[in-house]
């Protein structure tokens, strides 16, 4: 389908050569490998390559435009449509920024420490009950990411839920300027990236860079229960959480095996997913329809059919009977207390956390490791570390823990161990992050 022509690309890049007419443009990659059909190629330079190099390819895989940052380009025609920019990331951004005001769709952003990914399902999967939309895929929420998440979306999308990652100041701004917010979610205040941010004010600050790119009008909702967002209980913004004074409050909370039920302001919600922090992740996409007047009923629906991808909570049964829970895709100190909460509150009689190292956490390594092992106490059996510093979980763990505990250096020695400790009654939680590679693990018992 056309998201636009290169007579529209010329109003925006306004240094070019060849032949500009009327031709469509489809689709927009970086990939020169990919087969598109109407494809406008953008070659990014990153540390170790340059995609210019790719260009003959990528016009042999379909592209009929290029953005580049190089003035003369070898195996390109003289007729061959080229745009000529700085810097192509850049470029690749306010084509993207172009875009979206082109289509104009209602534009959610979500950021926070934790929660950004299931937050996006739930918000996307509530709108979905009114408008088209389209979400942020995967992982892509950085400053490569989150343009092309933007320039892959339908001419016809009516609401674009997109996810801000970051890692150090001023990325969030760059990103918000990118799609503009006409609404901003911030889920929470935790400790991803404090090695760079320097402090949990400084991750707040980071994340309040989300409203950077607001128009006059944008909303702000965030977690009105973090003393760090304080300062931020105005009247144009939204608050959700368990205390009284927030603008969508949350209560009666009852978790079973497959699902939780909950309160919002006396309306009642059942989701299939487990703990109070998701409770919370739902009620910001609760206000967000709400601010949107979207049918309550149609919305509740939608709340008890929400899918998350796969390593978040997901509850697998092994070859052998017993459950795995996999929510090795990432972790901080903050998701990992709230995944062994809802690990407590599960009806196993065996109940067994896995835990690995939390990263970036610099001179906080040893005190948010121990500060997960305070949060475990006698609902759990069993607590096994792997890797470097997880083994400080060991130590948090409170004088009266009885259940066993043991560090392993490497995750093939786990995993040989967990197929002797194991049976039908026993539930296994699986947390750490990304780079610790958990699965591999799993994918043994499995």
């Amino acid at each position: 389908m056309q998201k636009f022509n290169l007579n529209q690309l010329k109003q925006l890049f306004t240094n070019y050569s060849g032949k500009i007419d009327e031709k469509n443009i489809f689709e927009v990659f970086t990939d020169s490998r990919k087969q598109v059909k109407n494809g406008l190629f953008v070659p990014i330079i990153g540390d170790k390559f340059d995609a210019h190099e790719f260009i003959p390819e990528a016009i042999k895989n379909g592209a009929v435009a290029i953005l580049s940052s190089r003035r003369y380009l070898e195996g390109v025609e003289d007729n061959f449509p080229v745009f000529y920019v700085n810097d192509t990331t850049e470029g690749l951004q306010q084509l993207a920024t172009f875009y979206r005001e082109l289509i104009n769709p209602i534009v959610v952003g979500i950021t926070g420490s934790n929660g950004k990914t299931t937050t996006k399902e739930i918000v996307a999967n509530c709108l979905s009950s009114t408008y088209k939309v389209w979400k942020t895929q995967g992982n892509l929420n950085n400053h490569i990411g989150l343009p092309m998440t933007v320039l892959d979306m339908d001419v016809n999308t009516e609401a674009l839920v997109v996810e801000m990652g970051m890692s150090a100041f001023g990325e969030i701004e760059l990103l918000s300027n990118i799609v503009k917010p006409d609404y901003g979610i911030i889920t929470n205040i935790g400790e991803s990236h404090i090695e760079h941010l320097g402090s949990r004010e400084g991750i707040a600050k980071a994340k309040l860079e989300i409203t950077s790119g607001f128009r006059e009008e944008s909303v702000l909702i965030i977690d009105g229960d973090e003393p760090l967002l304080e300062g931020q209980h105005t009247k144009n913004n939204l608050t959700c959480g368990f205390s009284s004074d927030n603008d969508y409050i949350i209560e009666n909370i009852n978790q079973g095996n497959e699902s939780t039920s909950f309160q919002i302001n006396d309306q009642s919600i059942e989701i299939p997913l487990l703990g109070k922090h998701q409770a919370k992740n739902t009620a910001f996409a609760y206000a967000l329809c709400k601010c949107l007047n979207l049918d309550t009923e149609k919305v509740i629906n939608q709340l008890r059919h929400i899918e998350l991808p796969s390593m978040r909570f997901e509850q697998l049964k092994s070859k052998h009977g017993f459950t795995i829970i996999n929510d090795a895709y990432n972790a901080s100190s903050t998701s990992m207390i709230a995944s062994i909460d809802v690990l407590k509150q599960m009806n196993f009689i065996k109940k067994i956390v896995v835990l690995g190292d939390i990263l970036e956490l610099g001179d906080y390594a040893i005190s948010d490791h121990e500060r997960v092992g305070q949060a475990i106490d006698s609902n759990i059996d069993a607590v096994y570390t792997v890797g470097d510093v997880s083994r400080h979980i060991l130590n948090g763990l409170p004088s009266g823990f009885n259940g066993e505990k043991k560090h392993f250096n490497d995750k093939t020695t786990l995993a040989d161990y967990l197929e002797k400790q194991i049976d039908e009654d026993t539930v296994i939680l699986f947390k750490a992050s990304r780079g610790i590679e958990l699965e591999k693990v799993i994918d043994q018992l499995k």
